[in-house]
């Protein structure tokens, strides 16, 4: 089989929404979004209505919000009003990275996408930037686990733009600034000199990079985008400062979450499911607030951005 016909086999697996597909046609901006915080973020119905609120602030931005997700041995770019319903109200809802998109397809399950997982379908759909809340990385104590998100390496090879607020928190942040940076990844921290860490506007390291307009964003992703080897760039946009919870107070509750889990065992992709919500007990609610509010910003970026790419 040649290139081209592996190309067009893939294509065969999307179903773009009514809307995505005219966007394209049209040539207008489109950001793709993941499935997981629908899914395996909050409960019924915040969840749906969080969907809708970050699908509104892209279209506020005058982009078009491709929410992507694994529905009936399809990918879905791009979900109806009745079918986000659906994904937000499914039962065991496979959390599907690179390893588990495949299984999802071929056997049927529902299948909610990941960074890693989104980045492919983005790419394959022909999308160029993608906003999320944070990205996974490398994990406290991976030095013997070896728990290392599927990401990092998504980030190394797919070209996609990734708008996050950082990595999450409750990561080795300095460790996962390594992972990226052998793997030729830019981190471009938005209009801040430090490096945004999720919840709190900074992790409390430099950034490695800084660019202040959605324009410079997009000069420097056409310059990239002339090198075929090239993989994706990570763009950290700090929560709004109205809505952060400040890094010496996350702090104690991300120890305190871990050290919950690994006192009941709990490993692998489980893991930042547990933490995260063990963190929203520990902030009666806060970290969820300040999780939302940051999704929403990093969507109205994403929207800026690829409208610098049409």
């Amino acid at each position: 089989m040649t290139h081209s016909a592996d190309n067009a086999a893939l294509a065969q697996l999307l179903v773009y929404s009514d809307e995505v597909q005219s966007a394209l046609k049209e040539g207008l901006p489109v950001v793709a979004l993941e499935s997981t915080i629908i899914t395996h973020g909050m409960p019924f119905p915040r969840n749906v209505e969080t969907a809708r609120f970050v699908e509104a602030d892209i279209r506020s931005q005058g982009a078009v919000p491709a929410t992507i997700a694994i529905m009936d041995g399809k990918i879905h770019v791009g979900l109806s009003d009745a079918e986000l319903d659906r994904l937000a109200q499914a039962e065991n809802v496979m959390k599907c990275s690179r390893a588990d998109l495949t299984f999802a397809l071929s056997t049927g399950r529902y299948g909610a996408t990941t960074v890693a997982a989104t980045m492919m379908a983005a790419h394959l759909a022909g999308l160029k930037v993608f906003a999320t809340g944070g990205i996974g990385g490398v994990h406290k104590g991976a030095e013997d686990t070896f728990d290392i998100s599927a990401d990092l390496d998504e980030l190394g090879r797919t070209p996609v733009c990734v708008v996050s607020a950082g990595a999450k928190a409750l990561l080795d942040i300095p460790k996962t600034l390594e992972v990226l940076e052998t793997k030729g990844v830019p981190v471009i921290a938005f209009g801040t000199d430090d490096l945004p860490a999720f919840w709190s506007r900074s992790s409390g390291l430099p950034a490695p990079y800084r660019l202040d307009t959605a324009t410079e964003i997009g000069a420097l992703l056409k310059m990239r985008a002339k090198f075929p080897d090239h993989g994706g760039v990570l763009i950290a946009n700090p929560v709004p400062e109205a809505d952060e919870i400040a890094r010496s107070e996350m702090s104690g509750f991300i120890d305190a979450a871990l050290a919950k889990a690994a006192a009941e065992n709990i490993r692998g992709k489980d893991v930042t499911p547990y933490v995260l919500g063990a963190i929203f007990e520990l902030t009666e609610g806060r970290s969820l607030e300040t999780n939302i509010a940051l999704v929403r910003n990093n969507a109205r970026l994403a929207a800026r951005i690829a409208a610098e790419l049409v």
